[in-house]
């Protein structure tokens, strides 16, 4: 290849790798910021989760107790760059899941507070389910960015490494 050539591939790669990294950042802080409330308040978490009316009793308690958890442990990981394909994959089947749940409810015409970045409904009688939709709508495109982002350059690498 010409020099002008690798450096042009240099800098894309270069500008790629930066929006993974903003891309990681951007899903790191939404899944720590979401964990906090959801450790610190678990039984105001739970009625937020039963009001979803989306999973059965039984499931409750053991939605509350160890998703904030996930939540905080992909956040970090998503920062430091830890397990990047399983952090990548979790993040974006996350994303779907809350997202797909919010949905179910809009269309059933429920508006449940959604319990995603504090447990406390109070303040919150005016927003409404769309927006929540919106909002982590938007927060899919880093999560499919970088899910697309990390197979697509393990795809790569095993292919070099087999050639």
């Amino acid at each position: 290849m010409a020099e002008g050539q690798t450096g042009f591939l240099r800098g894309q790669w270069e500008q790629h790798g930066l929006l993974a990294l903003v891309a990681r950042l951007i899903l790191g802080t939404v899944f720590i910021c979401a964990s906090m409330d959801k450790i610190l308040h678990p039984a105001a978490f739970a009625e937020a989760v039963y009001n979803y009316q989306v999973l059965p009793d039984f499931l409750i308690n053991l939605t509350v107790i160890v998703l904030p958890w996930l939540e905080l442990m992909l956040g970090l990981f998503l920062i430091v760059g830890l397990f990047r394909e399983g952090s990548a994959c979790i993040a974006a089947v996350l994303m779907l899941v809350f997202l797909g749940a919010m949905i179910f409810n809009l269309t059933r015409g429920l508006n449940v507070h959604c319990g995603c970045f504090g447990t406390s409904a109070e303040g919150t009688g005016n927003v409404s389910m769309a927006w929540y939709v919106l909002r982590d709508g938007l927060f899919l495109i880093p999560a499919f960015y970088l899910f697309y982002r990390t197979f697509r350059e393990r795809r790569r690498l095993l292919r070099f490494k087999h050639s």
